[in-house]
């Protein structure tokens, strides 16, 4: 595709965006930067979430560190003229809700006059779906077949999901996933409501669900109620915000978990198999 090509795409939101040429300096949600990177195109720069600090989470950058791609801090305290200094063509978040996206306040995106496309991570889609909307706005931002930094080959993905559907189903284990709050309180993932939780579930992985209480995502709990529902392998949320586990049941096994993984082939290839090693330890 040539960027002198009209460009047009609609988001999640049902936001149909346009321009006179295809947008080619790219600013985005730093999950979304990265699932591009991966898929071929490098962002200009990338900003973080209400959860992120000043500089780069290594569990969320992807290969964005690695690729000298700028991090410019938190979306929601981003210095607008530095933003404006950086000529975004377009500008690409993710929304959670399917009205608004998560990490910048659309209204900055308004002043700059510039577009900004939200890709849904939420339950809505299933994580084949959202993989897919990734490519859609890859490619129709010049993104060439096969290209990218890391292996964004489907097949690469479709082997890592036969993989883990043979050990899963080998060994039966019980996995829970959870994010730590704090040394006295610990959220507890409910599976259907995570994309790629739901997804690993299909997949044949025997996750745990926390049982009755309020919270769509999560229940919040403490530790003993983790240790109560007798993991075999706990999945850790490993974003720099949380904490590791406190408190689980002799012998548990631990594996990472980023619920913001890089919506692309590539990331969930790697996630999908460090799982199922886990699960084979």
């Amino acid at each position: 595709m040539s960027a002198a090509q009209p460009w047009g795409f609609t988001d999640d939101r049902g936001t149909e965006l346009g321009a006179a040429r295809v947008p080619e300096r790219v600013v985005a949600y730093v999950r979304a930067g990265a699932a591009l990177l991966d898929l071929g195109v490098t962002p200009v720069a990338v900003y973080g979430s209400g959860h992120d600090g000043p500089a780069y989470d290594p569990a969320k950058a992807g290969g964005l560190d690695a690729a000298g791609v700028p991090y410019l801090g938190p979306g929601r305290a981003l210095d607008e003229e530095l933003l404006r200094e950086l000529r975004p063509d377009v500008i690409v978040d993710v929304t959670y809700d399917g009205k608004s996206p998560y990490a910048l306040d659309e209204a900055v995106a308004d002043r700059l006059a510039v577009p900004l496309a939200a890709l849904s991570v939420g339950n809505e889609l299933t994580l084949p779906e959202i993989l897919d909307r990734f490519r859609e706005l890859a490619g129709s931002l010049g993104a060439g077949a096969g290209a990218g930094t890391a292996a964004a080959d489907p097949t690469d993905l479709a082997g890592a999901e036969d993989f883990l559907r043979g050990v899963a189903g080998r060994t039966g284990l019980a996995v829970l996933a959870l994010s730590g709050a704090g040394p006295d309180q610990v959220h507890l993932a409910r599976p259907q409501a995570w994309p790629e939780l739901a997804r690993l579930a299909a997949l044949g992985v025997r996750l745990l669900d926390p049982g009755p209480g309020p919270g769509a995502n999560w229940l919040t709990a403490d530790w003993g109620r983790a240790a109560e529902l007798r993991p075999d392998l706990v999945l850790f949320d490993n974003r720099f915000h949380a904490v590791p586990p406190y408190e689980t049941p002799p012998g548990t096994r631990l594996a990472a978990w980023n619920p913001e993984t890089p919506p692309s082939p590539a990331a969930y290839a790697r996630f999908f198999r460090e799982l199922a090693e886990a699960l084979a330890a």
